[in-house]
């Protein structure tokens, strides 16, 4: 692996090298001492032109977790506020000796123009591009499903093993959603099968084409489907112009409360689902909105757990593609 761009770049036997690696990578972080002498000497830079919070902070507690040194780089108060150029940013970047760049851009394909233009030398890593491509976080999905559903009492992180055979519905807001699209390669390349539920307004055009089936009606994908795992999409009011509600001038649906109605998860729909199904949602959650306080605070939820499994997979990802190679030519 050079860089990682997309959840698509990925065969099974890559995907389960990563949850496999990052199996490894949890178990060192129950220990007294987590850091690991890694990445020592080398440089990571979390290059953020967009807001976030969590996904920023997972890939630096990663690459500090790793013994790297970490710079961080957000658009905002930087010289790119005063109109510098990808291109320009990159070259500095590249003065300044970054072995890996960890790219977050509101435009769809930064990353990989930032990875084949020959600005910088390193491996790049794509942490979310415009409505394109999040695939660190399809990985930690991947890995909380793979722990939840098919891991047992031998193999408790069902190391060596894909997904086949488990159904994953996706609900809400998929038009403006990478990580919608990063699940939907995925999940299908290690072998579940995917449903996509959202009104007509919130499906992209050509999702008729992708590995997933799609579906207008949650009550009816519980009842009759019964889905292993339930992955909540947060509503990107900020993606939606007009009055960032949805509502008015926007659109997408008529209002908060029948969105809520139609395609919330509450502690009615949680009750429907087979026993054994798992709660996902990758955050930040609008309370209220796509998903009530019962159905994000039940046991069933593992939304805390995603946050933890995801330093263990940026890990993971950051080791194969600094470490592993140098390690074997070594």
């Amino acid at each position: 692996m050079r860089h990682l761009l997309s959840a698509a770049d990925l065969d099974r036997a890559e995907a389960v090298e990563v949850l496999d690696t990052a199996s490894r990578m949890a178990a060192t972080q129950a220990r007294e001492i987590k850091k690991l002498p890694t990445l020592r000497g080398r440089t990571v830079v979390n290059l953020f032109f967009e807001d976030s919070t969590r996904t920023r902070i997972s890939f630096e507690a990663a690459a500090k977790r790793l013994s790297a040194d970490v710079i961080n780089f957000s658009a905002k108060g930087s010289s790119v506020s005063k109109g510098e150029s990808l291109k320009d940013t990159a070259l500095t970047l590249q003065a300044m000796g970054a072995d890996a760049v960890v790219v977050r851009h509101q435009a769809s394909g930064a990353p990989h123009r930032l990875a084949h233009s020959g600005w910088v030398d390193g491996a790049v890593v794509n942490a979310g591009d415009g409505t394109h491509q999040h695939p660190t976080q399809a990985l930690l999905d991947a890995f909380t499903l793979r722990r939840h559903l098919v891991g047992d009492a031998a193999n408790p992180d069902g190391v060596g093993r894909d997904l086949a055979g488990l159904h994953v519905a996706i609900v809400g807001d998929v038009l403006h959603s990478r990580v919608a699209r990063s699940n939907v390669n995925l999940l299908h390349t290690l072998g579940a099968r995917v449903t996509l539920v959202a009104p007509p307004t919130l499906l992209p055009v050509g999702s008729g084409s992708w590995t997933a089936a799609t579906s207008y009606h949650l009550d009816e994908v519980i009842a009759d489907q019964q889905p292993d795992a339930i992955m909540m999409l947060r509503v990107q009011r900020e993606r939606m112009g007009g009055d960032g509600t949805g509502a008015g001038r926007t659109g997408f649906f008529p209002s908060p409360l029948e969105y809520t109605r139609a395609y919330g998860l509450d502690a009615r729909r949680l009750a429907l689902l087979p026993e054994h199904a798992i709660v996902l949602h990758p955050g930040p959650m609008n309370r209220g909105l796509e998903i009530s306080a019962d159905a994000a605070d039940s046991p069933r939820a593992v939304i805390v757990e995603q946050v933890a499994n995801g330093v263990a997979v940026r890990m993971a990802v950051l080791y194969l593609l600094l470490a592993k190679e140098k390690e074997t030519t070594a």
